[in-house]
């Protein structure tokens, strides 16, 4: 008894202790994550770049956890994922221009003149011109229009849904392939997209907005609208249009972006 007796009981913390004790928690945890964090960007950096190819400008470690990701989301991807949508009234009444890739051509551009050129492989192409695409019926969507640069604008939109395109158009059979390649009329700009964003229920072949015809810096007369995407897929002044089992080339992939860029 005598022994427990002489044991000294701990006073309790007090409330300045305590609050020095977190503190130096916090900020050690927080000084192991910042090194931690270093190190990885480090050791990033010097990894070897990706071999150029379909996607390019970015490193392997880097490129391979992108297509990991992108697997996932597609493995995870429904049609029924919708994007939010808002009344006609929210819509920008002056929409942003942003980037004008592909359409620097626009004196040397007659929109009276175009036609939508369909290739497949060991066959003619089709053409199909604005009016037979306006001959469809018509889809309208308001929503929040996302740009990888951080900014995001709600835009009213309207066109035909590119499922019922596809179907119009007997290319149901070429939809079945994994990819859609897209491109300006100069080749100037490109993308891929897979198959489900194809299908989606919200993307449109467009050749309105705000109710009026697209202006030649949004794309006149024809662009892509796909809601689930980034805008750096949503290609303007749609020119050529393929299929394929195997990625098409995509401008911005080619540069380091993920290839997928989806929300």
């Amino acid at each position: 008894m005598k022994a427990n007796a002489n044991k000294k009981v701990k006073a309790p913390l007090t409330v300045e202790q305590k609050i020095k004790r977190r503190t130096f928690i916090s900020f050690g945890a927080f000084g192991a994550m910042g090194l931690g964090a270093v190190a990885s960007w480090k050791w990033l950096l010097a990894a070897p770049e990706e071999t150029p190819g379909i996607t390019g400008g970015t490193r392997v470690p880097l490129r391979r956890a992108l297509n990991k990701t992108e697997l996932f989301f597609r493995n995870f991807f429904s049609n029924k994922h919708l994007v939010k949508t808002y009344p006609v009234a929210d819509a920008a009444k002056t929409p942003r221009v942003n980037s004008l890739i592909g359409i620097e051509d626009d004196e040397n551009f007659d929109a009276d003149d175009w036609k939508l050129t369909v290739k497949f492989k060991n066959k003619t192409n089709q053409y199909i011109s604005l009016e037979a695409i306006k001959a469809l019926p018509k889809t309208e969507i308001v929503y929040d229009f996302k740009c990888v640069e951080g900014w995001d604008e709600i835009q009213h939109w309207a066109g035909v849904k590119l499922s019922d395109f596809l179907a119009h158009f007997k290319l149901e059979e070429e939809a079945k392939k994994q990819y859609m390649g897209l491109e300006t009329p100069n080749g100037s700009y490109y993308v891929g997209l897979e198959r489900e964003s194809i299908l989606h229920p919200q993307t449109i072949l467009a050749y309105e907005m705000n109710g009026k015809p697209i202006s030649i810096d949004h794309g006149a007369p024809l662009r892509l609208i796909v809601p689930v995407k980034y805008g750096i897929k949503n290609l303007k002044r749609i020119g050529t249009m393929s299929f394929s089992n195997n990625r098409p080339r995509d401008y911005w992939a080619e540069q380091g972006y993920d290839y997928y860029s989806g929300l």
